[in-house]
């Protein structure tokens, strides 16, 4: 039998279990670095396997690091858990889950013949705070050859744009006072957050399509008779590269400035976890899993067809800047529902997100053989040597 023949039977010797992992974590969602339950379930289905396993791993109490094979170029496959608030799993990590134990389990008989080694690794916190650049930091990617993951959609494309964004949370202070009686003698923070928010507006008239700056406000004030001394705001300021962020990212600043300036507030900006950088998707890596998915009946769409304004982020592009990577999007026939909406979280659970599971997971284990029956690891693009800005 053919290596990628017994990557499937070994797929579908355990694809009820991953269906039920996937089920599980939409019915018992967990939130950034709260994933205990779901870390521990998805942990002990890989040990289950034969997966030797770190858990908690560097440094965070959700991460773990399930390893299989002795030596050889490292592949890690990410696994991201965590869900949303109020809407679950409408991002699908449940299914990205569920994908990235099915790659393991299919790889890791066949990695000490074909000569490599499979992490999958347990990447808490994509959806706020970037878990992924912790374990950068804390060096989890320091040896891989390739790192990959896949992620559900309304559609299926194999090197989508992630644009870099930065998480921020902002608080106004004034001064408080009675509305009626004395208006004059306070200094009002929700006036503040309003003309920032108006001054933002306005800013959103001279940026490029691919810039990205939306917020709320979480806290406006106590009773209608107080002028507000306080209010505060979240914000996400997303660009095409993590240079062009930077310069928005100041423009944004000086929204906040100019209403502080203009109220008599004060302000300050906190940022909320990590910046993510736009992603990478390595060439070869693209082409194998674009061709292993046709051959499942799944044809892929290219990124560079796609609207390039209609893109998301992502910390797996923190991981693309390190290591060579792909992330490409399985479509689970969602429409009209997207990503982030409770109908998206209900399709994960079809039939038409089980078929993205096993598409996810089969498409990258037969990447990954792919790369080791034809020794092209050395044809995998370091980030170091792509050339230009991030």
């Amino acid at each position: 039998m053919q290596a990628k023949d017994l990557a499937r039977a070994r797929f579908d010797d355990v694809a009820a279990e991953l269906f039920a992992l996937s089920r599980w974590m939409y019915e018992h969602p967990e939130t950034a670095f709260e994933e205990r339950e779901t870390s521990a379930r998805i942990v002990a289905l890989l040990e289950d396997h034969g997966f030797a396993v770190d858990h908690p791993a560097y440094g965070l109490d959700t991460a773990f690091a399930a390893r299989a094979g002795r030596e050889g170029p490292e592949v890690i496959v990410c696994c991201e858990m965590d869900a949303l608030p109020e809407v679950g799993h409408a991002c699908g990590h449940n299914i990205i889950a569920a994908a990235a134990a099915g790659a393991g389990v299919a790889l890791a008989p066949l990695a000490d013949e074909l000569g490599f080694r499979v992490t999958v690794l347990g990447t808490p916190a994509e959806e706020m705070y970037g878990g992924k650049v912790d374990l950068i930091a804390a060096g989890a990617f320091s040896e891989a050859a390739a790192a990959m993951m896949i992620h559900p959609s309304p559609k299926d494309v194999v090197d989508p744009r992630f644009l870099a964004v930065a998480h921020i949370d902002v608080e106004f202070h004034g001064k408080e006072s009675h509305a009626a009686f004395a208006p004059q003698l306070g200094r009002n923070a929700l006036d503040a957050a309003v003309q920032a928010y108006v001054n933002i507006s306005t800013l959103r008239q001279a940026i490029y399509a691919t810039d990205k700056i939306h917020g709320v406000i979480t806290y406006g004030g106590g009773a209608p008779n107080v002028i507000p001394a306080y209010t505060a705001m979240s914000w996400y300021v997303r660009a095409a590269t993590k240079d062009r962020l930077d310069e928005l990212y100041a423009q944004v600043v000086a929204c906040f400035e100019a209403a502080a300036l203009a109220t008599g507030c004060t302000f300050e900006v906190t940022p909320r976890g990590h910046t993510y950088t736009d992603l990478v998707s390595d060439p070869l890596m693209v082409e194998l899993f674009a061709a292993n998915a046709e051959a499942l009946g799944r044809p892929m769409r290219r990124g560079a067809d796609e609207d390039p304004t209609q893109a998301g982020s992502t910390d797996m592009g923190n991981v693309s800047h390190e290591v060579p990577t792909i992330h490409p999007m399985l479509d689970i026939h969602s429409l009209p529902a997207v990503n982030h909406q409770k109908e998206f979280a209900a399709h994960t659970v079809t039939p038409s997100g089980e078929r993205a599971i096993r598409d996810g997971a089969l498409a990258m284990a037969w990447t990954v053989i792919d790369l080791a029956e034809g020794d092209r690891w050395d044809e995998l693009t370091p980030p170091t040597s792509r050339g230009g800005s991030s």
